[in-house]
């Protein structure tokens, strides 16, 4: 059964241990260099070493500001605000680092990204993990070489930022690589791709590989944009350079969107999505093509986990499932509400339910079950968000979302109450509320990630 479960923020019991944040720019952390935190022998989370090394914390919440060029950096122990930046450039988006030590600010018209240290993070001493704890601090390592950075895609501790170029300019397209320690060492040159031509492209990397697009000439392409590649390459990276090894025959025209889990990589194309299955060192590809309730629209967007067998992907507002190792494509029983939109998608820190927040102020929550054999995505229940008229929403805005990557814990910022609201997953409850003096543009979270287990590529 669908439970509904509705927000009463009135009759809401915030725990005492929850501390208001006060909006004061003031750093609350004394710490300057990383300290190490003895064992807590009070620990509520279970740590795989419990040797004196681990910190048992929430993590932080990043947060821009919408009505100022700033942001703002939160404890999520006791909502206490510990920083406020001024960023340098207007109208910047979030994201965050692939070990998310760092909040990653992109702006793609000033071609720039800076890198704010959230504080928190985790160092492999070999014979223990070894975590570390300071105030956030805004780093002075830039990447401003790259022309127009769009799509940033992280897994597993490595993110690759694709630049799209600019035709007008004369600046092609180009891909650079790095990890949390790059950022960390300022590494002034990192390994990446060098393209001859602009393209609205993108690129995932993948141990040694990057599994990223390739535009041909217009006169071969099979996409009706040109800009958008419909090919996809295997680069290895060999002596600090990326080669291209391999090129899929399997095109895929208008290529928009991609994502991957454990075994496949996925790119949305206009006619299906082409899968590729790594074997050692190689790659097959192949295409499922879209299905008949899909008509004429395409898939552009694409949710991958590693824990996830099946991706979630979007193509104009209708959600889909993924299953690479059967080919299988299929509508989800569930769909938004009729006059909802979706502002915000999300994999759980575990991979076992998908998360849409809607436009109307609704969380939805999706869990995977078999059936027959088969992996179905259904609705586990939904979470009213907000009690605000959503009519009044400041122009321009919606509601965001980030999830905390060490708990089932999903974070949902709401600009018209100027709050963030602590939601946790599996239980379907609100369990916290970090009241903002500002309307929040974007979140994401920082800390030190649940350890999972290794996977080999």
């Amino acid at each position: 059964m669908t439970h509904l479960f509705r927000l009463k923020l009135l009759a809401l019991a915030i725990s005492s241990t929850l501390i208001t944040a006060c909006g004061d720019a003031e750093t609350n952390i004394v710490e300057k260099d990383p300290i190490e935190v003895p064992d807590d022998s009070g620990d509520d989370h279970d740590h795989d070493h419990d040797d004196g090394y681990t910190i048992d914390s929430m993590g932080r919440l990043a947060v821009l500001a919408a009505d100022s060029n700033e942001a703002n950096i939160f404890d999520l122990d006791d909502n206490s605000l510990l920083e406020t930046f001024s960023l340098i450039h207007d109208s910047s988006s979030l994201n965050v680092s692939p070990s998310y030590r760092y909040a990653v600010i992109a702006n793609r018209s000033q071609d720039y990204l800076g890198f704010i240290d959230g504080g928190l993070w985790r160092e492999d001493h070999g014979e223990h993990l070894h975590d570390y704890k300071q105030g956030p601090a805004f780093s002075d390592y830039e990447l401003t070489t790259g022309s127009r950075p769009t799509h940033i895609v992280k897994h597993d501790g490595q993110m690759a930022v694709f630049y799209d170029g600019n035709a007008d300019a004369g600046t092609v397209a180009s891909v650079e690589v790095l990890t949390d320690n790059d950022i960390a060492n300022e590494t002034e040159t990192l390994a990446g791709i060098q393209y001859d031509i602009n393209m609205h492209g993108v690129a995932e990397p993948r141990g040694e590989h990057l599994v990223a697009t390739l535009r041909r000439a217009d006169s071969e392409s099979t996409s009706n944009a040109k800009i958008l590649p419909d090919q996809v390459g295997v680069f290895h990276l060999h002596d600090g350079e990326y080669e291209l090894e391999q090129t899929f025959e399997v095109t895929c025209p208008d290529l928009h969107g991609a994502a991957q889990n454990h075994d496949y990589v996925a790119f949305g194309c206009g006619d299906g999505v082409l899968v590729a299955h790594q074997h050692d060192d190689e790659y097959h590809a192949e295409k499922i093509a879209n299905i008949d309730a899909l008509g004429d629209t395409r898939i552009g967007t694409l949710y991958g986990h590693e824990g996830s067998e099946s991706f979630i992907a979007i193509a104009s507002g209708v959600f889909v499932s993924i299953n690479p190792s059967e080919a299988e494509m299929e509508v989800l029983e569930w769909q938004l509400d009729e006059g909802a939109s979706a502002v915000s998608y999300s994999f759980s820190a575990s991979g076992e339910h998908f998360l849409v927040l809607d436009s109307l102020g609704f969380l939805n929550v999706l869990e995977a079950h078999e059936h027959d054999g088969h992996m179905h995505w259904e609705l586990a229940g939904k979470v009213d968000i907000t009690e605000e008229d959503v009519t009044t929403m400041p122009e321009g805005m919606n509601f965001s979302m980030t999830v905390s990557q060490n708990s089932e814990f999903a974070y949902v910022a709401d600009p018209i109450a100027q709050h963030i609201l602590k939601v946790h997953i599996e239980d379907l409850e609100i369990e916290g509320d970090l009241e903002l003096t500002f309307a929040p543009s974007a979140i994401t979270w920082l800390g030190i990630a649940e350890e999972s287990d290794d996977h080999d590529h």
